[in-house]
C-alpha cells in the first residue's frame, strides 16, 4: 500500500507511520517538520499545507490512502482538492468533539453535530468541534461517501501523550504531592471514560485503509467508571496512601478546571451535562476491527514514558504539586 500521512511528525501521525512502516507499507509524509522529524524509513515531503504549491510533489504519484489529522477546513479542502484525482481513498481523523451534546451515553454515529465552521481557519480551541464538522464536510464532498472514511477518535491516551491527560494519573500516583502520600481525586462514581490507545487507534487506522474501509466511526476505548480507571492507575503506580475524594461543587468552588490545561484533573468532567462526551457508542468500529488493550497496560506504558520526562516542565493538563498541596491543605482545614 502506497500511504500519504498530511503529518506524521507529531505524536498519532508518528504511530501511524511508524506502523504502516512495521507492516511493510510504503508510507510518505508531508509536513512543514515543525513538530519534529518522520520516522526512520519514510520518505518526506517539506510543505507548508497553506502554501500554493503544498501538494505539487505528491500529486504526481497514485496513492492507494491519504491519511489527514488536521483542525484546519482550509487546508482539508486545499488537500482534498488535489488529491481526489490520484488517492484511492481518503481517511480523516476527526473527534467527538464534532457532537453537538455530551447528555445522553451511548449516542452512536447518528447523533446531531455541531454547526461546521463558516470560515476556513480555526481561530482557537473554542470552535475545535465546528472545524472538525467542517473538514468532514469537505473530506465527504471531495471523495464521497465510499472512498472517505471518517474516524470520530475519543481521548487518545498511551506513551508520547504531549496533551498530559492519561498520563497525569498514573504518575500522580506514582509521585504523590502530599508528604503523607494522600492523592486528590473527583468524586464521580458516574462519570465514564473511554481512552483509546494511541497505538490501537493507528493500527486501526492502517487496517481500515488496507481493507478500503469507509463511513463514520466513533473510534473510542473500553467505557469504564471514572473510580475504575483511576483504581487502575493506582494499581499500576503500586500506590500505596490514601485517595481523597471530593466531589465536582468543592472542586469548581475552589477553581479547578475539568479535563485539561492549568490547574486541572484530567479525565474529569462535570455531570449531568457530559454524562456523555466519554459514553460514545464504539460498537461500529470494534466490530470493523477495532482492539482495545488493556488499559493497565496502556498506564503503564504511559508511566514508563512520563517517568523520562523533566518532572520540573510545565504541563498541559494536572494539578502542579504546590496547587494539590494547597487544595488538601484547605480540604483538611475545612
Amino acid at each position: 500500500m502506497r500511504l500519504l500521512v498530511l503529518g506524521g511528525t507529531a505524536w498519532l501521525g508518528g504511530y501511524i507511520t511508524t506502523m504502516a512502516l512495521e507492516r511493510g507499507h510504503h508510507v510518505t509524509c508531508l509536513a512543514r517538520g515543525e513538530s519534529g522529524t518522520v520516522p526512520r524509513g519514510a520518505e518526506f515531503k517539506r510543505a507548508d499545507r497553506d502554501g500554493p504549491d503544498a501538494y505539487s510533489e505528491v500529486v504526481r504519484t497514485d496513492w492507494d490512502v491519504v491519511v489527514d489529522v488536521s483542525r484546519q477546513p482550509g487546508q482539508v479542502e486545499r488537500a482534498t482538492a488535489a488529491l481526489a484525482g490520484c488517492a484511492g481513498s481518503f481517511i480523516f481523523v476527526s473527534s467527538v468533539n464534532v457532537y453537538a451534546d455530551y447528555f445522553r451515553p451511548g449516542d452512536d454515529e447518528g447523533a446531531a453535530l455541531l454547526p461546521a465552521l463558516a470560515g476556513d481557519v480555526m481561530e482557537t480551541m473554542e470552535t475545535y468541534g465546528q472545524a472538525k464538522v467542517a473538514c468532514e464536510r469537505r473530506v465527504l464532498n471531495a471523495f464521497g461517501p465510499d472512498r472517505s472514511l471518517i474516524a470520530r477518535v475519543g481521548l487518545i491516551g498511551g506513551p508520547g501523550d504531549i496533551f498530559d491527560r492519561t498520563g497525569y494519573w498514573p504518575l500522580r500516583f506514582a509521585r504523590p504531592a502530599a508528604d503523607d502520600g494522600s492523592v486528590l481525586v473527583p468524586d464521580a462514581p458516574d462519570l465514564m471514560t473511554q481512552v483509546v490507545d494511541v497505538r490501537d487507534a493507528a493500527t486501526w487506522l492502517i487496517e481500515a485503509g488496507e481493507d478500503c474501509l469507509s463511513g463514520v466511526f466513533n473510534v473510542v476505548g473500553e467505557t469504564l467508571a471514572l473510580p475504575e480507571h483511576l483504581a487502575v492507575a493506582r494499581e499500576v503506580a503500586d500506590h500505596r496512601g490514601s485517595v481523597v475524594s471530593v466531589d465536582q461543587e468543592w472542586l469548581l468552588a475552589h477553581d479547578v478546571a475539568p479535563w485539561m490545561g492549568e490547574r486541572s484533573l484530567p479525565l474529569w468532567l462535570p455531570l449531568p451535562e457530559y454524562a456523555g462526551f466519554s459514553s460514545r457508542d464504539g460498537s461500529a468500529a470494534r466490530t470493523a476491527g477495532l482492539v482495545s488493550r488493556p488499559l493497565a497496560e496502556t498506564l503503564a506504558d504511559t508511566l514508563a514514558w512520563e517517568l523520562t520526562r523533566d518532572p520540573e516542565r510545565p504541563r498541559r493538563a494536572g494539578l502542579s504539586d504546590h496547587d494539590e498541596r494547597r487544595l488538601l491543605h484547605a480540604l483538611n482545614a475545612a
